[in-house]
C-alpha cells in the first residue's frame, strides 16, 4: 500500500521521486555513474597488497625478512581503523547535507591521499596517508543509500548489486593494477628509466593510475542528482506502509529534529532494528574473512618456497587477480540475477558461505604444486572464492539498505561500515602478526 503526501518545493529528493514515478525504466546512466564512482573509490583499498611486501622491504623498516609481514599488516589495517572512526559521522553528514557532497569529498580524498601514498618515503608516511584516506573517504555507506534512492523500488536490488559488484571487481582489479604497475623501471626498463620519477618512487605508478581514474569519477559526480529529502515535519513524498509506521512510531517519542541529539537517536533506532543488525553481523564476519584472505593470499603468493610460499612475482599475483575480476563481472551480470530470480536471496548466500570456506581449505595443499599446474589451480580457486564473496556481500548490502527508511539509511550504512571496518582492520593486523 502506498501513501502520497504533498511534495516540498525545491526539495531534491521530491524532484527525484517525481522522476522515478514518471520513468518506469531502469536509470542506466545514473547506475553507470554510480558504478564508476564506486569502482574508483574502492580501487585503492586492496591495490597495495601485491607490492606491499616489497614496499616494506624497500622502506627498510623490517630488520629481518620474517618481520616484513608484521609491518605490512599495520599499513593494511590503518585504512580500516581510520574508517571505523569516521563511518557513522559520514552517515550522519549524508543524512543531513545530502549524498552528493559526501560522495564528492570522498572522491577528492582518494585523488589526494592515494597519490601521496605512492610517494611515501618512510613507513610512517605510508601509514599516515592510508589512515587519512580511510578517515576522509566516507563513500561506502552513502553510495549504497544513494543507489536505492535514485531508482524505483523494483530496481533497488539492481542498484545495490551494482555497488557490490563494482566493489568486488575493484577488490580484484585494484591488486591487478598494483601487481602490474609497481616497480615499472624494473619490469619495463624500455619504457621507464631508473632516473625517472617512477624509478625513484617504484610504487607511485599504480597510485597515479588509480588517482587519474578517480579524477574522471569526480567529473562524473557533476551529473549525479541529489536524492535526499529536505523535509520538515510530516512533508513526506511517498512511502510504503512499513516506512510510514516507522515514522509514526518515531513521532510518538518525539519528531526527528535537525539536532545532534535527534541524529544520535536515529543511531539508537538502527541498533534496535534486529533485521538490520543481523545483516550487518553476517556482513562483518565475512568482511574479516575476505580481508584476511586478500592480504594473506598476496603475502603467501610472493613469499619464498622455504617459507611455504609460492615464490610468485607481483605480476603473477596481478594475473591471477585480473582473471578473478573478469570472472566476477561475468557472474554478476549473467549468473547472479538468474540465481536470485529462481532461488531468492537467502539460499544463494548460505550455499556461497559453505562453498567459500571449503574452497579456502584447499589452499595449503597447493603449496606442494609447481609450474603451470599450480597457476591454473590457484586461478580457478581465486575465481570461485571471489564469486562466493560477491554473492554474500550483495545479499547483505541489499538487506541493510531495504530494512530502514530513507532518513536512517546513511546512519544505518555508517554503522555497518564502522563495524565492518573494525573487522577488516583486525584482518590485516592479525595476518601480519600471525
Amino acid at each position: 500500500m502506498v501513501f502520497r503526501m504533498p511534495c516540498k518545493v525545491g526539495c531534491p529528493g521530491c524532484k527525484q521521486d517525481e522522476i522515478n514515478n514518471n520513468k518506469t525504466g531502469i536509470p542506466y546512466l545514473n547506475f553507470f555513474y554510480i558504478w564508476i564512482i564506486c569502482l574508483c573509490s574502492t580501487l585503492p583499498i586492496q591495490s597495495l597488497f601485491p607490492y606491499l611486501y616489497f614496499m616494506i622491504r624497500d622502506l627498510k623498516v623490517a630488520k629481518q625478512e620474517q618481520e616484513i609481514g608484521f609491518y605490512a599488516g599495520f599499513v593494511g589495517a590503518s585504512y580500516f581503523i581510520a574508517r571505523t572512526i569516521s563511518a557513522v559521522p559520514w552517515g550522519i553528514f549524508a543524512d543531513k547535507y545530502g549524498r552528493k557532497p559526501c560522495i564528492i569529498i570522498s572522491i577528492i580524498s582518494v585523488i589526494v591521499f592515494n597519490t601521496l601514498f605512492g610517494l611515501s618515503t618512510t613507513y610512517w608516511m605510508a601509514i599516515a596517508t592510508r589512515a587519512l584516506l580511510g578517515l576522509l573517504c566516507g563513500i561506502l555507506g552513502p553510495i549504497k543509500a544513494y543507489a536505492s534512492e535514485v531508482c524505483r523500488k523494483e530496481h533497488q536490488a539492481l542498484g545495490i548489486s551494482l555497488v557490490t559488484s563494482s566493489r568486488a571487481i575493484a577488490f580484484v582489479v585494484g591488486p591487478a593494477i598494483g601487481g602490474f604497475l609497481s616497480q615499472p623501471a624494473k619490469k619495463y626498463p624500455n619504457i621507464f628509466s631508473q632516473e625517472s620519477i617512477f624509478g625513484r618512487f617504484p610504487y607511485f605508478l599504480p597510485s597515479l593510475v588509480i588517482s587519474v581514474l578517480a579524477t574522471g569519477a569526480c567529473v562524473a559526480c557533476i551529473w549525479l542528482p541529489e536524492t535526499l529529502h529536505m523535509r520538515h515535519g510530516d512533508n513526506i513524498v511517498e512511502t510504503d506502509a512499513m516506512e510510514l509506521q516507522q515514522i509514526v512510531n518515531s513521532s510518538l517519542v518525539g519528531k526527528p529534529r535537525k539536532t545532534r541529539s535527534g541524529r544520535f537517536a536515529s543511531v539508537k533506532r538502527c541498533l534496535k532494528n534486529w533485521q538490520l543488525m543481523s545483516a550487518i553481523i553476517v556482513y562483518c564476519i565475512f568482511s574479516l574473512y575476505d580481508t584476511s584472505y586478500n592480504e594473506i593470499f598476496s603475502l603467501w603468493a610472493v613469499s619464498s618456497r622455504k617459507y611455504r610460499g609460492l615464490s610468485f612475482t607481483s605480476q603473477d599475483v596481478g594475473i591471477v587477480l585480473a582473471i578473478s575480476g573478469i570472472g566476477i563481472l561475468i557472474y554478476q551480470l549473467m549468473i547472479y540475477p538468474f540465481l536470485v530470480k529462481h532461488f531468492g536471496l537467502s539460499k544463494p548466500l548460505r550455499i556461497a558461505a559453505v562453498l567459500s570456506i571449503s574452497t579456502l581449505a584447499t589452499y595449503p595443499f597447493m603449496a606442494n604444486l609447481y609450474g603451470m599446474e599450480l597457476k591454473v589451480l590457484i586461478t580457478i580457486a581465486s575465481v570461485l572464492k571471489n564469486i562466493f564473496s560477491a554473492t554474500i556481500t550483495t545479499v547483505c548490502n541489499i538487506l541493510q539498505t531495504t530494512t530502514v527508511i530513507q532518513e536512517q539509511r546513511g546512519v544505518a550504512n555508517g554503522i555497518s561500515v564502522t563495524l565492518m571496518s573494525i573487522f577488516k582492520a583486525v584482518g590485516p593486523a592479525a595476518a601480519g602478526i600471525l
